[in-house]
């Protein structure tokens, strides 16, 4: 008598829409692995200067921020030097900006590979996530040499128990940008208009974010407003820790935790829930 086969894995849709699939990412660990290096090298392939365009582009962007809003506009910096106060707004913005458009492209942009093969699909927005990240740590070195030159002439006063939250801070990017990209790449896989105004939202948003001015130049409603801006709380905390300015309070980092792990949660559902049919849409 033939004994019953065996199998030595079986794919079946039994998650919840809660469910993160860790244990199941972390089987595909060397997956995430080949997407942080195809992301990392098809993004400077076939350029002249390669990764340099890691620094040049904060370079450009603060020096542009410098003259615009600086020496134009004359925003307030909260009296830290313009230069080493646009850059961290930039590094900052920088990351977020790029990790949460990557994520939201997560179901348009891979659905020949979804269409063919099976693998927890978590594991392309969060390999977007770390292909940023790296990215990020280059920009946060030159950010750092620029901030210990200012340091060594004495024109900043950083405070050094709250650089120690700064991985907290980074992380809370990452799960926010993790988040509103599982929403958008969920909800582009039905109403495609989305990916038209994804871009200028983006960039809508940056505004609506304090990176090129403190949060204490804002009064009445929007100043009010920018406490429930999840970015607030995070661009704030690092400003003061980096450089021992700005109106930051404990509280407002409270509410950005609050309110993006609200938004990570939502995230999470939508795309769990959408991964099961989106094929028949995209």
């Amino acid at each position: 008598m033939d004994q019953p086969q065996k199998w030595t894995e079986t794919i079946e849709d039994k998650h919840s829409l809660f469910n993160l699939e860790l244990k199941e990412v972390w089987k595909y660990k060397d997956l995430v692995y080949m997407f942080v290096k195809r992301d990392f090298v098809s993004g400077f392939k076939q350029t002249i200067l390669g990764p340099i365009w890691f620094f040049i582009n904060p370079i450009l962007t603060t020096i542009v921020y410098l003259i615009v809003f600086g020496k134009i506009a004359k925003l307030p910096t909260d009296g830290a030097p313009s230069l080493l106060f646009y850059l961290a707004g930039v590094t900052l913005w920088n990351y977020f900006s790029s990790a949460l458009t990557g994520t939201s492209y997560t179901f348009s942009g891979n659905a020949a590979i979804f269409g063919k093969v099976y693998f927890p699909r978590l594991v392309t927005p969060i390999s977007i996530v770390i292909s940023n990240l790296m990215r990020f740590g280059v920009q946060m070195l030159l950010f750092i040499i620029v901030w210990l030159y200012y340091f060594s002439k004495g024109e900043i006063q950083p405070n050094w128990w709250w650089m120690l939250a700064t991985p907290f801070l980074i992380l809370l990017m990452a799960v926010f940008a993790l988040g509103a990209g599982m929403i958008f790449s969920s909800l582009t896989t039905k109403y495609k208009d989305l990916n038209m105004i994804l871009g200028f939202g983006v960039s809508l948003y940056m505004y609506a974010t304090p990176v090129i001015y403190p949060a204490s130049s804002l009064t009445g409603i929007f100043r009010k407003l920018a406490y429930y801006n999840p970015l607030s709380g995070i661009f704030e905390c690092f400003k003061y820790a980096w450089m021992g300015v700005g109106s930051f309070s404990p509280l407002m980092l409270g509410i950005s935790t609050i309110i993006i792990l609200i938004i990570f949660m939502i995230g999470l559902v939508i795309f769990n829930k959408v991964e099961k049919t989106f094929m028949d849409t995209v």
